[in-house]
């Protein structure tokens, strides 16, 4: 991500209104957009195929592989891709470019793994449970993989700064994806959900084939060094559950009104909750743009404060690296407030024009009750993020963890006793939850700007930590001229 904050540097600086409005059209295109393409692709698909005229079992069947497809695979992926990303830099950084085909290698079958291990028993229920037919659900779970990849090897193309390719694989992808679902259904005779289903897992399937094949070709040579990338998952659990906790707290609110009285059961398989999933994904619209906003006006300037104070550690004097801790922690401080004002503004914007335009295309009654303290939720979540960020940026793994376990911990609790309230306080859960994180990291990072000389100059160690056996205690031996022992130090 700081790849795209130096871009941005570069545009921004030159100071013109053509400038600041490519800036923000770049940001926007190498952030958002991407997922946006398969959004489009999906509408697109809606109106051609005619998605309006299908059963209401066979829609909702559809609707909720596509829902579980895009949830879980964001859950599964999360844990490796930050540790994983780590192992990356660390590697790209010591020069040893042999060891980057291990990392890819090692990630890719912990993500399959463990995306199986969830996926496989759910897919034989839906087959013997639920009479779904053995070649729909084999779909489901090959576009599951598929996305799961997409999304892990995501992080490795972003690290080379290849955001210009993943669009153009993004676009592509799904591009062939709707070419497809029109062949699949007119040519081949495929029902309208199958022919949606089956393309899009094929574009799921080609669109992380040309991420892995794109980044392995910057890393021709392999060091066999497998056991490197696994001891990174030992070291660095605190990174693997902070990141995984982050993600399950954005979709538990979900889970637990999944189990309400209200909800919807498709074939004895999926649940879901339909206005309140409705709701939740409008009000993650109404904020999205908070990652725009955090790259283009915090990280782009954050990150060179934050390089120059490193570089004041390793060959600067005391004042030069006191001045550049004070100018990193104030630019951390004016650039989460600057974020705050500007993404405060758009939600607003937002949230008003979705309250005129959405009750007239068909949004109305529980989903718009439901969206207003939603929208308020994601919007001090996505600053929590921020937050987040910065925390991994001071490797303070720790304060990671424990707001992972505050933001998910209270997203469940809160969740389970909003729900017993008036529907307009669904949200009241995880907005709280939101809350309570952000306040936590908020107090967090003064914790490390006060003892940012300890957290920075007193984590290392002198003498390399080794396992083995001890070795003897003595420190020498006196012998006489017999050889026999008679002193020992």
């Amino acid at each position: 991500m700081a790849g795209i904050g130096v871009q941005l540097n570069r545009i921004f600086n030159k100071n013109t209104v053509a400038t600041s409005l490519y800036g923000i059209g770049f940001s926007f295109t190498y952030t958002i957009a991407p997922m946006l393409t398969i959004i489009v692709c999906l509408l697109a698909m809606y109106e051609v195929l005619g998605f309006d005229t299908v059963g209401f079992v066979e829609r909702e069947l559809f609707s909720c592989s596509v829902l579980y497809i895009f949830i879980f695979s964001m859950l599964t992926s999360s844990p490796f891709n930050s540790v994983l990303s780590k192992y990356q830099t660390d590697k790209i950084y010591e020069q040893k470019f042999d060891d980057i085909r291990p990392c890819i290698i090692v990630g890719t079958i912990s993500n399959l793994t463990f995306s199986s291990i969830i996926a496989i028993p759910f897919c034989i229920r839906g087959i013997l449970v639920g009479g779904i037919e053995i070649y729909y659900m084999f779909t489901v779970y090959i576009g599951y993989l598929g996305f799961s990849l997409t999304l892990s090897t995501m992080i490795y193309n972003s690290i080379l700064k290849q955001y210009k390719k993943l669009c153009l694989y993004f676009l592509s992808s799904m591009g062939l994806t709707f070419i497809l679902s029109l062949l699949f259904r007119y040519i081949f005779k495929f029902s309208i959900t199958y022919s949606m289903l089956l393309a899009l897992t094929i574009g799921f399937i080609m669109l992380a084939s040309l991420e892995l094949a794109n980044v392995l070709k910057f890393f021709p040579t392999n060091s066999r060094n497998y056991r490197g990338v696994l001891y990174y998952y030992r070291i660095y659990w605190k990174l693997i559950a902070s990141n995984f906790l982050y993600t399950l707290g954005l979709f538990a609110h979900n889970f637990v009104f999944w189990t309400q009285p209200w909800h919807l059961v498709v074939l004895d398989t999926y649940v879901c909750n339909q206005p309140y999933d409705m709701a939740s994904f409008i009000a993650m619209l109404t904020s999205i743009s908070a990652g725009i906003f955090f790259i283009s006006k915090v990280e782009m300037h954050f990150h060179e404060k934050y390089k120059n104070y490193m570089e004041a550690i390793i060959g600067g004097k005391l004042d030069t690296i006191e001045k550049t801790q004070r100018r990193m922690f104030q630019v951390l401080s004016t650039q989460l407030l600057s974020l705050a004002h500007f993404q405060f503004i758009i939600s607003i914007i937002v949230f008003l024009i979705a309250i005129i335009i959405l009750p007239a295309i068909g949004f109305s009654g529980l989903v718009m009750e439901i969206y207003p303290l939603l929208a308020v939720g994601y919007y001090v979540t996505f600053l929590m993020y921020s937050e987040l960020l910065f925390l991994y940026y001071f490797n303070d793994l720790t304060g990671a963890m424990i707001n992972g376990i505050i933001f998910a911990l209270f997203s469940v609790c809160g969740s389970i006793v909003s729900a017993k309230f008036n529907s307009a306080w669904y949200g009241a859960g995880f907005t709280v939850a939101g809350f309570l994180s952000f306040t936590y990291s908020y107090f967090r990072l003064r914790w490390i700007e006060k003892n940012i000389d300890i957290h920075v100059f007193c984590r290392g160690t002198v003498i390399v930590r080794v396992k083995e056996k001890m070795p003897r205690q003595d420190v020498y031996n006196i012998y006489d001229n017999q050889g026999v022992n008679t002193q020992a130090g």
